[in-house]
C-alpha cells in the first residue's frame, strides 16, 4: 500500500479549518481519525512525516494577522477597482489608477505591511494587461 499523500493533505487541512472556525473542535478525536489514515501504513519517511504532522495539529495556530490602517485603506481602492466599469479602456486605466495609488500607499506602509500592500497589485496588473490585450499568446 502507498500512502495516499492527498488524502492525509486533505483530511489533515479540514482538521486545521475545524480547529480555527469551530469552536466545539475536538483535538484527540481529529488526531484520532488522522492516525487512522495511516494505521495499515509502514514505517517510511512519508508516515514519520505524518506523524510529525498529526503532533502539529495539537499546536493553535497563530491569531490572524491584524493589518494597520494602510492596508485596509488599499484594500478598499483594490475591491474597488474590480468594480470600474465602462469600455475595456476605460477600466484597464482605472486598474491602473488602482496600482498607483496602492504603490503609494505600500510606500508610506511599515516594512512588515509593505510587501503584502504592493502584492494587491498583481491581479490588477495581470487584469489590466489583459483587457489592453498585451497579454503573450504562448
Amino acid at each position: 500500500m502507498t500512502f495516499d499523500l492527498a488524502r492525509f493533505n486533505s483530511a489533515f487541512a479540514q482538521a486545521r479549518y475545524e480547529q480555527k472556525t469551530d469552536r466545539s473542535f475536538d483535538l484527540a478525536a481529529a488526531q484520532q481519525q488522522l492516525r487512522e489514515l495511516i494505521a495499515d501504513e509502514p514505517e517510511s519517511d512519508e508516515r514519520a512525516w505524518a506523524v510529525r504532522m498529526i503532533t502539529k495539529l495539537a499546536v493553535p495556530p497563530p491569531p490572524p494577522r491584524e493589518y494597520g490602517p494602510l492596508y485596509h485603506e488599499a484594500g478598499a481602492i483594490h475591491a474597488a477597482a474590480f468594480l470600474a466599469e465602462g469600455t475595456d479602456e476605460e477600466k484597464a486605466d482605472a486598474l491602473a489608477e488602482a496600482r498607483h495609488k496602492i504603490w503609494a500607499i505600500a510606500d508610506r506602509a511599515s516594512d512588515d505591511e509593505e510587501a503584502d500592500i504592493r502584492a494587491m497589485t498583481r491581479a490588477l496588473d495581470h487584469l489590466e494587461t489583459m483587457l489592453r490585450g498585451d497579454w503573450p499568446k504562448d
